[in-house]
């Protein structure tokens, strides 16, 4: 659903003229179209919250933040899972109920555990028995009980996704292995604390999956665990947090499913396994950040200079690149783009995108067939509402893009764009 028009050569989106975007915000310029995060989060409600009971809904914040997302989210009446301590304070800042964030992270401080003890957040994802250990410091100081789920990596020899993104892999830096001394070790201490409440399990079995096979064996392979927990130390899981990660349109290449395609088989999958170790159901939470934001945003760049180097390449250069878009240089990612002021012309020859950045591997688009380009043009970056903006950055002291949502018709700035001062606002010169 990306709600977009071409109108007298132009492109449109959410209503909006991006070459008029373009000209009144400058790019690069994140443009993100609300209605559009609305309704995935009203499909989420339709095809989970109100289709089956005792589920939980937690936007991954580390796809898109700021306040005013946050301030969405909440509004939506659905929880947040933050990965830091920043992302804690934003969402803390944001109007949430300290009770509906969940705190994740492979390798929390002192400093973050803390703050989010001190916050009441509602669950600690522990991702290791170290950190279990200093969580049980921290409360027994404070003299609180403090809420977990033990995340698992469920050690899947296959999952559907780039490498760089998939983590439910038994080689991966997150989560506990299903080693039994390993399992054993965290369980006992975590059930002995008279500290920590145990609430359940988490896992994720990577992001911008198309399979929902992945997470069905990741489900069958958890409620072996929570059999085992159940007859070793009579353990009863409350809670199944089964992540996110679920799919979506990038290119023609990506064979997007529906939502339900994946929460259907969550739950049929969930059920089954109930049935079969006579087990009490617990409450399934679902992890969906990239579903709803990635398509729910554009880039508009300006093209620069237009080199033709014979018989090899056409080069067209932008006002952005790696410092705004890392995803291509972390991960190849690819997407669809066009020339927003040249929208219904004939894509006539081949060129490959490069970012201003001082580095040969700012590439974002390789052969791509455009209309011819040249110095000024507007183009127009399609599906990057998820981790583009979160994973911007200041390579070679480039200025952060401003972001814009498009609400209600109208285009409002909820994160300006940076300043020179701003690269140089921490700095102390001795």
């Amino acid at each position: 659903m990306r709600t977009i028009d071409i109108l007298k050569n132009t492109l449109y989106f959410g209503g909006q003229n991006t070459v008029e975007l373009a000209c009144e915000f400058r790019t690069p310029l994140y443009v993100y179209n609300e209605s559009i995060i609305k309704n995935r989060i009203e499909n989420i409600n339709q095809q989970f919250i109100n289709k089956y009971n005792n589920v939980d809904v937690f936007y991954a914040s580390k796809a898109f933040l700021n306040l005013e997302m946050a301030k969405i989210i909440n509004e939506s009446n659905l929880g947040i899972d933050v990965a830091s301590m920043g992302e804690l304070f934003i969402a803390l800042k944001g109007g949430f109920n300290p009770k509906r964030i969940m705190m994740h992270g492979n390798n929390k401080s002192i400093e973050e555990l803390t703050y989010a003890i001190d916050n009441n957040v509602g669950r600690i994802v522990v991702d290791n028995y170290n950190e279990l250990i200093t969580i049980e410091r921290i409360a027994k100081k404070s003299r609180k009980i403090v809420k977990v789920l033990i995340r698992i990596s469920p050690m899947l020899s296959t999952i559907n996704t780039h490498k760089n993104i998939s983590t439910g892999q038994a080689d991966s830096k997150f989560g506990i292995s299903l080693e039994q001394s390993d399992i054993d070790k965290v369980f006992r201490f975590g059930i002995d604390s008279s500290h920590i409440e145990i609430k359940g399990i988490h896992f994720h079995v990577g992001s911008q999956i198309h399979l929902n096979q992945n997470v069905v064996d990741a489900i069958n392979i958890t409620f072996e665990l929570i059999d085992y927990l159940k007859s070793k130390f009579n353990f009863v899981c409350k809670e199944l947090d089964v992540g996110g990660g679920f799919g979506i349109y990038y290119t023609k290449c990506d064979k997007v499913k529906p939502i339900e395609y994946f929460l259907d088989a969550i739950h049929k999958t969930v059920s089954k396994n109930i049935e079969k170790y006579n087990l009490l159901l617990p409450k399934i939470i679902i992890e969906p950040g990239r579903y709803i934001v990635g398509e729910a945003a554009i880039t508009l760049y300006t093209v620069g200079a237009v080199k033709k180097i014979s018989n090899i390449r056409n080069y067209a250069a932008v006002d952005g690149g790696m410092t705004d878009n890392l995803r291509v240089a972390l991960y190849q990612a690819k997407y669809d783009v066009m020339v927003a002021n040249k929208a219904s012309l004939d894509c006539a020859e081949t060129y490959t995108i490069v970012g201003k950045a001082c580095e040969s591997t700012d590439k974002m688009f390789e052969d791509v067939l455009l209309p011819k380009l040249e110095y000024g043009d507007i183009l127009a970056v399609f599906s990057t509402g998820a981790y583009e903006n979160s994973l911007s950055n200041n390579f070679n002291k480039i200025l952060k893009p401003a972001t814009i949502l498009i609400r209600n018709d109208k285009p409002f700035v909820i994160q300006k764009r940076e300043k020179l001062e701003d690269l140089i606002k921490n700095d102390i010169s001795l």
